[in-house]
C-alpha cells in the first residue's frame, strides 16, 4: 500500500470510526431512554446496573450504526478531498477512481466481516444478557414498582394509584379493575395499605384496609349512571404478578436474537417432519428462520453496498458542508432499511422466496454504485 492509499485508508478509518460512534451513541441514548429511564427514576436500577446495561446495548446499536457510519464516513472524506481539489489533482496525474477506491473497498470488506460477527454472535449474546440482567436488576427491588402519585399500569387488568408511600406502607390508594377492552368494571378506594413481595411466587401482595368498592354495569361499564356501591371491606388483597416485568421476556424468543448456530439448529428442527404441525405451517416457520439468516448476512454486506455508493457520490458532491453529506448518508441508509422492512412483509408467503428478496436492496445499491463508478471514472 503506497503513500496515497495509506493516506486515504487512515482518513477513512478515523472518520468512519467517528461516524459509527456518533450513530451508535444516538441509538444507544434512544434505547436507554426508552428502556431504562423509567426504572432508574423509580429507583429500580442502581447506577452500576444502569451503566452495565447501557454497555450491553453497544453491540445491538453498532449492528445498525456500522453500515450508516461507513457510508457517512466515506462521503465526508471523499467530499473533503474533492472540495480541496485533491481528487482533481490525482485524476490529472492519471489515477483512476477504481485505484483510488481500493483502500476504501478493502476497509469495507473488513467491515462486512465485522458486521457479520456482530449480527450473528455478539449482538444476540449481548441482547439476551441485557434482557436477563435488566430483569434481575429490577427483581432486586420489586417494591419500587409502586411509585406514589403515579398511575401504575404495569399489571395486567389493573391500574393502581397511591397518594403516598413510605417503605411498604401506602396511603390513599385507588384500584381500578379493567376488562379486555381496558374499560373499568370495578373500582375501589382504600385509606391505607401494605405492599409485600412474595419471592417464591414472584408477585406482589397488595393488602388494602377499609376498601370502599364500586361496581360498573357489565354490559355498559362506561355509563357512570349505572355505577353502584359494592360495599366495604376491612381488608382486601390483590396479587400483582411480576412475571411480565421480571420474568422471561418475549423478546428473548425472537429469532433475531438467535446466534448463527441456534438459527441453523432451529432450521434443521423445522426441516424434520412433525405430525403435530401441518406441513404448510412448518414451511412458514422454516421460511422465517431463513429470512433472519439471509437478513443478517445481507445487513453485513450492506457495508460494502454503502461503500460502493459512497465513493462516487462523495467525489461528485464536491462540497465542504458536512451537513449535506450527512443528510445524503442518512437518506440512503433509511431507504435501504425501509426496503429491507418491505421485503420482510412477505414472510408468510414462502412461494415468493422472501429470504432471497432480502438481498434485493444490496443488489440495487451495488448495481447503482458500479454504474456511478463507471460514470465518475469516465468523467
Amino acid at each position: 500500500m503506497n503513500l496515497i492509499h495509506r493516506h486515504i485508508f487512515a482518513n477513512v478509518v478515523l472518520t468512519c470510526g467517528a461516524a459509527v460512534g456518533l450513530f451508535a451513541f444516538v441509538l444507544m441514548i434512544g434505547n436507554a431512554l426508552k428502556d431504562l429511564l423509567g426504572p432508574m427514576l423509580a429507583g429500580q436500577l442502581s447506577i452500576d446496573s444502569s451503566i452495565r446495561l447501557i454497555g450491553l446495548l453497544v453491540p445491538f446499536v453498532v449492528s445498525y450504526a456500522l453500515p450508516m457510519g461507513m457510508l457517512t464516513g466515506i462521503l465526508l472524506v471523499l467530499g473533503r478531498m474533492s472540495a480541496d481539489r485533491e481528487i482533481t489533482a490525482l485524476r490529472a496525474a492519471g489515477v483512476s477512481v477504481v485505484w483510488l477506491s481500493a483502500p476504501i473497498i478493502f476497509f469495507a470488506l473488513i467491515g462486512v466481516v465485522l458486521a457479520g460477527l456482530i449480527n450473528f454472535q455478539f449482538m444476540p449474546v449481548a441482547r439476551l444478557t441485557y434482557q436477563r440482567e435488566f430483569a434481575e436488576a429490577v427483581r432486586q427491588n420489586p417494591l419500587s414498582f409502586i411509585v406514589p402519585k403515579t398511575f401504575i399500569r404495569d399489571f395486567p387488568g389493573l391500574v393502581i394509584y397511591a397518594g403516598d408511600k413510605q417503605g411498604d406502607i401506602m396511603q390513599d390508594i385507588w384500584v381500578w379493575e379493567l376488562d379486555r377492552q381496558n374499560r373499568v368494571i370495578h373500582s375501589g378506594r382504600a385509606t391505607s395499605g401494605r405492599i409485600n413481595f412474595d419471592e417464591k411466587n414472584n408477585k406482589l401482595v397488595l393488602g388494602l384496609a377499609n376498601l370502599q368498592a364500586e361496581l360498573h354495569d357489565e354490559k355498559d361499564p362506561e355509563n357512570m349512571a349505572k355505577v353502584h356501591s359494592g360495599g366495604g371491606s376491612d381488608l382486601a388483597t390483590f396479587d400483582l404478578s411480576l412475571e411480565r416485568l421480571t420474568g422471561e421476556r418475549v423478546v428473548q424468543k425472537k429469532l433475531k436474537w438467535f446466534t448463527f448456530g441456534q438459527l441453523v439448529a432451529e432450521w434443521r428442527r423445522l426441516n424434520r417432519p412433525d405430525p403435530n404441525v401441518p406441513a404448510a405451517e412448518r414451511a412458514k416457520q422454516q421460511m422465517r428462520v431463513q429470512i433472519i439468516i439471509h437478513e443478517k448476512f445481507a445487513t453485513a454486506f450492506s457495508v460494502l453496498s454503502f461503500a460502493l455508493i459512497a465513493v462516487p457520490l462523495g467525489i461528485k458532491v464536491s462540497r465542504k458542508e458536512t451537513s449535506a453529506n450527512l443528510g445524503v448518508g442518512l437518506a440512503l441508509a433509511l431507504a435501504y432499511y425501509f426496503a429491507t422492512i418491505v421485503m420482510g412483509w412477505f414472510d408468510n408467503h414462502p412461494a415468493l422466496r422472501p429470504d432471497l428478496l432480502m438481498w434485493l436492496p444490496n443488489v440495487v445499491f451495488q448495481s447503482l454504485g458500479l454504474w456511478m463508478f463507471y460514470r465518475v471514472d469516465r468523467a
